[in-house]
């Protein structure tokens, strides 16, 4: 498999800190947004985008966990993980909700989220920040904030590896060796 980098920790970080000041200005500031991240590794960049906000606005936006298991439409065909519980103790209802996840592919993850959020309130709105989007939508859904817009063939992978999780900040496109596209 052929392995190239297209963000390193510094690209990462300025990604980050770009999609913060995209979410201030198109919400008029940051005191009615909460920052959902969407197991597992939106979780820690929500985190992230929380301590650019407040780096700019001074204002600490909560961070809410949202875990999709049980809402994905394809439970089935995945291996068996214990689902991990959310934590959404913050009140989203009239309020912006900003989603955040690593990647965004088909929309099916997002169309799950939504889902999920719903058993919890209901926003004045939500948004959706990405730090990668990869094209081939399988469902009507886009992002509000995208840190690389990533053209990709359906047999790349996309990986994202955090600091938190990984040890390093890097986002690489996997292709295969025998991929002609």
């Amino acid at each position: 498999m052929a392995k190239a980098e297209i963000l390193d920790h510094d690209g990462m970080r300025r990604a980050l800190m770009r999609i913060a000041h995209e979410i201030v200005e198109r919400n008029h500031g940051a005191s009615d947004i909460v920052l959902v991240g969407i197991r597992s590794r939106g979780v820690p960049l929500a985190h992230r985008i929380q301590q650019n906000i407040e780096a700019i606005e001074h204002v600490l936006v909560p961070v809410q966990i949202l875990d999709i298991g049980l809402y994905r439409d394809d439970w089935f065909q995945r291996p068996f993980n214990p689902v991990e519980s959310s934590k959404i103790t913050t009140a989203i209802n009239k309020r912006v909700v900003v989603l955040v996840d690593d990647v965004l592919f088909t929309g099916r993850t997002i169309r799950a989220a939504m889902d999920a959020l719903s058993d919890y309130g209901r926003p004045q709105a939500i948004q959706l920040a990405v730090l990668v989007d990869r094209g081939h939508r399988e469902l009507p859904i886009r992002a509000d904030f995208v840190g690389k817009n990533l053209p990709t063939a359906r047999s790349e992978k996309v990986a994202v590896r955090l600091e938190e999780s990984d040890g390093e900040d890097q986002v690489v496109l996997i292709k295969p060796e025998n991929d002609d596209a």
